[in-house]
């Protein structure tokens, strides 16, 4: 198991590529390439992983991920089919320095704005439609529609996904070992992690497992844990609305209830029962 240095098929008299993933699941692992990805998850819920960072994701939202960047979409419900549409590409798709062309001044930023990955929060509607729409035109509209939401995507509201921005590919050992690490945390972050079973399965001691960790995810390892603990967390608040908040931080790992309640603050900005309250009225 490893990171995936991801090859993705493009047809012979194509720049932009156009996927759609309509299965039961997404790609199961954990991988990198070098383009530039957009995506519009139709349907699907789950969690997201992205270089150090998780987040949850749901029916419409849109992610955009920066090259070189190891990410993951784990949906939540493997027995639900997942139908999502992703846009691929780099600077130089459509050759060198286009996107520097002054006529196209307003998508200048995109790049640099896209590096860490962001989750958009707004036009959502309005982005959702082009790029189902993209999926079904022309070249020539396809293209119009590409540039349109590129423009779009430069000014809307954002979610940076992860302040930690992978300049090139991962190697293989250090690939094969986060896989290992991830892969484990996803399966059983609502039980005890000690760090001696973790750093075990990568053959490393625990000092040498946590100095790697934190060099490659700029992170501890329990930061990273906790993080998807709340994530998991904060979809329950709004799925099982029957359970508990002492319910949901037992199903999301947490020991003790004064715990969870801290992180959970410390993280969202507001105790629990208040996050919940103001998801569902967003809903």
């Amino acid at each position: 198991m490893k990171v995936q240095s991801f090859h993705v098929a493009k047809n012979l008299n194509e720049n932009l590529i156009v996927q759609v993933t309509h299965s039961k699941a997404f790609y199961k692992y954990l991988h990198q390439h070098k383009e530039v990805q957009i995506s519009l998850i139709v349907t699907g819920n789950g969690k997201l992983l992205v270089g150090d960072s998780i987040h949850k994701f749901n029916d419409g939202d849109i992610f955009v991920i920066g090259a070189n960047s190891p990410h993951l979409f784990k949906n939540e419900k493997p027995q639900h089919k997942v139908h999502m549409i992703s846009l691929f590409f780099t600077i130089d798709t459509f050759g060198k320095n286009f996107f520097m062309l002054p006529d196209l001044e307003e998508v200048h930023s995109f790049f640099d704005i896209a590096k860490g990955g962001f989750q958009a929060l707004t036009n959502i509607t309005t982005m959702g439609q082009m790029i189902l729409e993209l999926n079904r035109a022309s070249k020539l509209s396809r293209m119009i529609l590409f540039l349109k939401l590129l423009r779009i995507l430069c000014v809307v509201d954002r979610k940076s996904l992860t302040d930690f921005v992978y300049p090139k590919q991962t190697k293989r050992i250090a690939g094969e070992r986060l896989q290992v690490v991830f892969d484990h945390t996803l399966h059983h972050f609502q039980h005890e992690i000690r760090l001696s079973t973790i750093s075990d399965l990568v053959y490393m001691t625990p000092n040498a497992f946590c100095k790697f960790f934190k060099q490659r995810t700029n992170k501890t390892y329990f930061q990273f844990l906790i993080e998807l603990r709340l994530e998991h967390a904060s979809q329950l608040l709004l799925e099982k609305r029957d359970l508990s908040i002492a319910q949901i931080a037992e199903l999301s790992g947490f020991k003790s209830i004064s715990n969870f309640n801290r992180k959970f603050k410390s993280t969202k900005g507001v105790v629990a029962s208040q996050y919940r309250l103001g998801m569902i009225s967003k809903n």
